[in-house]
């Protein structure tokens, strides 16, 4: 590959990866306004399931008609929010993929111009490191930037929501409150397992054929 060292200053290559990097600022832009549109609509969604549920608590008094109607409404709010859920996962993936795109854009500007370096507060390298620096301005991520991400918040609620569910067919099929309390406990937690495996699996899927084209010097030193 060569390298742009060597190309000559007049050639228009600034004015190319000038273009290509807000073009993938333009879709980053898109895929952020994705995530906040598709997690507005299911908290929407599941706000009014909820407005719902207690209006026709009030009518019937919790009973068989509550039964029904919830059996027919939590469902649908849970399509929205596995959707959802999984949607925010290849979404993170994507705006992962837009980052490194970015920092090696960012790398041929100082291929370009080495003066420039000092000025970048983002990464020019496209190993793990550089993606976090550019993403959060940190080289690691913590556990309460995990935590507080849309996923997890939206796996949190989908659990509680399907225990929710679970609940009110334990009530249908005419249990008792301890086994409705313990089956709805035991799904919810089940759900957030399930949900964190298929997440991960799939983030470790896309990140396991990966390979850094321009990692920092610490990275080439501990690869060697």
């Amino acid at each position: 590959m060569k390298e742009l060292k060597s190309v000559d200053a007049g050639t228009p290559h600034a004015q190319f990866l000038a273009t290509e990097h807000w073009s993938l600022l333009a879709t980053r832009g898109m895929t952020w306004q994705e995530i906040f549109s598709r997690t507005g609509t299911y908290l929407t969604t599941l706000s009014a399931a909820v407005v719902a549920l207690s209006l026709v608590a009030n009518a019937t008094g919790f009973g068989s008609g509550f039964t029904t109607f919830a059996l027919l409404v939590l469902p649908v709010v849970l399509l929205v929010g596995f959707g959802t859920y999984f949607r925010l996962i290849e979404a993170d993936i994507e705006d992962t993929w837009l980052i490194i795109g970015m920092n090696r854009l960012r790398h041929a500007y100082v291929e370009l111009a080495p003066e420039l370096e000092p000025y970048f507060i983002a990464s020019h390298h496209d190993d793990p490191p550089g993606i976090w620096t550019t993403y959060s301005f940190r080289r690691r991520i913590g556990v309460t930037h995990w935590l507080s991400g849309s996923p997890v918040v939206i796996c949190v609620i989908n659990s509680v929501v399907t225990g929710v569910l679970a609940a009110v067919i334990c009530a249908a099929a005419g249990a008792g409150d301890t086994v409705r309390t313990l089956v709805g406990s035991a799904t919810a937690v089940l759900t957030v397992a399930a949900l964190g495996f298929l997440g991960l699996r799939k983030v470790h899927e896309v990140s396991r054929s990966y390979k850094p084209r321009f990692p920092s010097d610490d990275a080439r030193r501990s690869a060697g």
